[in-house]
């Protein structure tokens, strides 16, 4: 057999630029002998670009293909990759290049799982941007692919691979805080609109944009520019808003040294809007300005559970006794407090370090040495570690935020999203004059055949209806 560094050599150096021996002539799941990982970027611009720049900063990898829907976001990565070749549809791409080892996802979150999906059926390693999926469904599904399909995964809260979550686990581990019992966390997102009616008129579809493709699997609306190419995070049509964007990585400490199970329970209350003095705004297709979340997490050995309070839109938890009132609260934005029987420990997700509480016992006690491998590089080497790990193969090297991680995460982290949809579920009265509005619910989840067992409703938001000719 003709080894694929030879069959490129063979066709010409105009030619050979992305002429990639197919996975199929190898065998499905088999790394192809090369000391090259060739890489498809589906979502060019925005967080795509900076994707797909982490990945060509290892000298293993090369981006041979890029996708994305509106020629607008892409030309930036068109430059920097001028070899690459380009697509609008990642399903014809995919048909196409079938010589690609692996598959970078950044898209919005309404595409992340059927062009994930896509590629894991082709037996390609996936990068997934953050959170996993739109769904807790597309979640536990993607998982239960991946490893199936036996592909390298990775979901990009790079946060995940950094040195300070590792400290974090030592730290608890060691003792310092005695047993965890609770926990807080909180964003100073969305910085983006959100808690606003739906947006209305007609708009002319740029040239350089495919709507249809853009809305993929989603339901067909018109074009309006208050979606793209960014502000789509805050529609639950397109996005999962501030919980979805911040929470696999301020969340992530919280996952790693708590092993917990899926959530049993959670609860929350969220922003109302007013149109004027008692009437409030139906505003049910957009994420609140702000909300609180309840979670009760089961602990993976049994013995008890730990709750979890998520805030965001600038709501904050109260202080802490222990730190003193000059003292930032987290990295000034975002944080995390967990709580033991013995202590406190603070962490931000932008530069505040690991700390104790108060913050003297920083000096007072002795630290505990490095026991955990630390990701050279951390942010950096979240994409490195992809990379190495593809070259390696399925099950050879162990990832931050493999996909058996990262879905779970993301279903918890969905959960608490689909407790604010249903804390703003509405239904017209029986004589249609008037709504119906069940209250504050605390929702009871059966994880194993994700179904809240005491409100039917909220069933509808566990997982997506698709257009007709998407699915996974």
């Amino acid at each position: 057999m003709v080894s694929r560094r030879k069959f490129i050599q063979q066709a010409g150096a105009a030619a050979a630029a992305f002429t990639i021996l197919p996975r199929f002539v190898l065998g499905k799941g088999y790394v192809a002998p090369s000391d090259t990982l060739y890489i498809a970027g589906i979502g060019a611009g925005g967080k795509g670009y900076s994707d797909l720049t982490g990945f060509a900063a290892n000298p293993k990898a090369k981006i041979a293909v890029l996708c994305d829907v509106d020629d607008r976001m892409a030309v930036k990565a068109r430059e920097k990759f001028p070899d690459a070749k380009y697509y609008r549809d990642f399903r014809e791409m995919l048909d196409k290049e079938k010589g690609i080892d692996a598959v970078s996802v950044s898209t919005p979150d309404h595409t992340h799982a059927v062009a994930t999906m896509a590629a894991i059926n082709r037996g390609k390693h996936v990068y997934v941007q953050k959170p996993l999926t739109h769904t807790i469904y597309e979640a536990r599904t993607l998982a239960e692919a991946a490893r199936k399909n036996k592909v390298v995964t990775q979901m990009g809260n790079q946060f995940s691979s950094h040195e300070d979550v590792r400290k974090m686990k030592e730290m608890v581990d060691a003792g310092l805080i005695g047993k965890v019992k609770s926990a807080v966390a909180w964003t100073n997102r969305p910085v983006w609109p959100q808690g606003i009616a739906s947006p209305t008129g007609k708009h002319e579809i740029p040239k350089e944009l495919d709507w249809d493709l853009w809305l993929g699997p989603s339901k067909f609306i018109d074009f309006n520019p208050a979606y793209v190419p960014f502000n789509w995070r805050g529609w639950w049509q397109f996005g999962t808003g501030a919980l979805g964007d911040m929470a696999c990585h301020i969340l992530d400490p919280f996952f790693r040294i708590l092993p917990v199970d899926f959530p049993s329970e959670v609860e929350c209350s969220a922003t109302t809007n007013w149109e004027g003095i008692f009437k409030e705004a139906n505003y049910f297709e957009c994420a609140p300005s702000s909300s609180i979340i309840h979670f009760k997490f089961p602990k993976k050995d049994g013995k008890g559970d730990i709750k979890l309070t998520w805030l965001d839109g600038g709501l904050l938890p109260e202080r802490p006794e222990e730190l003193m009132p000059d003292e930032v609260l987290g990295d000034g934005s975002n944080g995390i407090i967990l709580e033991g029987t013995k202590g406190k420990l603070m962490a931000g997700c932008y530069g505040l370090k690991p700390t104790l509480l108060p913050t003297k016992r920083m000096k007072e006690v002795t630290l505990p040495k490095a026991k955990l491998p630390r990701v050279p590089g951390n942010e950096a080497g979240h994409y490195t570690q992809w990379v190495d790990a593809c070259m390696k193969g399925f099950g050879q090297m162990e990832l931050s935020s493999a996909f058996d991680y990262a879905g779970p995460l993301t279903e918890a982290v969905l959960m608490g999203n689909l407790a604010i949809r249903s804390y703003s579920w509405r239904k017209m009265n029986a004589d249609g004059k008037g709504w119906t509005y069940p209250g504050r619910k605390k929702l009871l989840w059966d994880a194993k055949n994700m179904k809240i067992t005491n409100f039917d409703e909220a069933n509808a938001y566990v997982k997506d209806e698709y257009r007709s000719g998407w699915s996974l």
